[in-house]
């Protein structure tokens, strides 16, 4: 019988099928729907079409190569699109029943590599250190301004995850005031006056069943409530509020840890569409206490469906403990081959 599960993280109730798993052949989503129409040629993220982006904000690139020409090996632009500008102050206005405010903020691409058709579960180890090494550089650079309060770093790979070019990137976004997304962290601190996260993993520990991997620094897990199907979440074992403090150590055992699953969640579910997100603690704010940044990374198999748009309850068709189970088992699998 489904169990109705609360998301302590989100504050949120979620629908979990407990007494049968979907596999991923059987979800609704065709995956080809995954690429997206584009070439090499009209691509503005790929090595030689750097004159098609706004001009380049920071860069790893080659020695004796010039700023926004090739030789780059991870480049961060500005959102060409973005409504979004680091501009003057925050200004909010009433209207009667209605709140508005000026766009004040940043949107930057951080394009992780100069190759057209590479995706992430397919980059080398050092490929994927450099891109987390940049998105700490770009947290830390965009929150030492005053006016940015909280920064959101996300990655959306494939059609059904809201991705409009096929060229691998992540994006960063300052924000000048709080979303309302993580408010159980902050109750559940100032109610025991302990951190929500380390007590997640303490349990996780305990329980076993809905972990999937670990590394020196980091538990991957499935999430007790997890809102989608194969949902998994990075978490630091070490207590870490900002993305932007963790030390050249843990950003290494993060892209090592990265390296390792994603190429076997992608291949467990047959190449899917998902979004990468980077959770992290706000900023320039005081007594803002209790968090503690993660990843999760949430496939997109299935649309949103009435129930999650009127009621606000997500459907998860695959428990948690079902998916970690076969993800683990994915990993073991992987490793016999490897070894052998």
């Amino acid at each position: 019988m489904p169990e109705m599960r609360k998301d302590p993280i989100r504050d949120e109730w979620v629908i979990i099928a407990t007494d049968q798993g979907l596999k991923p052949r059987d979800f609704p989503i065709n995956k080809q729907g995954v690429q997206i129409a584009g070439s090499q040629a009209t691509c503005p993220f790929c090595e030689g079409n750097e004159a098609m982006t706004t001009p380049e904000i920071a860069a790893y690139r080659d020695e004796c190569t010039r700023p926004n020409h090739p030789g780059w090996l991870v480049r961060t632009v500005s959102n060409k699109f973005s409504p979004f500008k680091l501009q003057g102050d925050f200004h909010l206005d009433r209207s009667g029943l209605y709140t508005s405010h000026n766009g004040l903020g940043q949107h930057e691409v951080v394009i992780e590599t100069p190759l057209h058709g590479l995706q992430m579960h397919q980059f080398s180890l050092d490929n994927l250190e450099l891109v987390y090494r940049m998105l700490r550089d770009r947290y830390c650079a965009l929150a030492a301004d005053h006016r940015v309060k909280y920064i959101q770093i996300y990655k959306n790979r494939g059609l059904f995850a809201g991705a409009s070019i096929e060229h691998s990137h992540s994006q960063v976004l300052a924000l000048p005031m709080l979303p309302l997304l993580h408010r159980g962290i902050g109750e559940y601190y100032y109610r025991q006056g302990r951190c929500l996260l380390c007590d997640i993993i303490d349990q996780e520990q305990r329980d076993g069943v809905r972990i999937v991997y670990e590394n020196p620094s980091y538990l991957i897990f499935c999430p007790y409530a997890s809102r989608f199907s194969y949902e998994t979440w990075i978490v630091p074992k070490k207590h870490q509020e900002h993305f932007g403090f963790l030390s050249d150590e843990e950003i290494a055992d993060l892209a090592s840890a990265i390296h390792t699953f994603l190429p076997v969640l992608v291949e467990s579910l047959g190449d899917p569409s998902y979004n990468l997100v980077i959770n992290s603690s706000p900023v320039n704010l005081p007594g803002v206490a209790g968090y503690h940044s993660f990843l999760e990374i949430n496939p997109r198999l299935m649309v949103q469906n009435g129930m999650e748009m009127s009621c606000g309850y997500f459907i998860n068709p695959v428990a948690p403990e079902y998916a970690a189970e076969a993800l683990r088992q994915s990993l073991q699998d992987r490793s016999v081959v490897a070894a052998g």
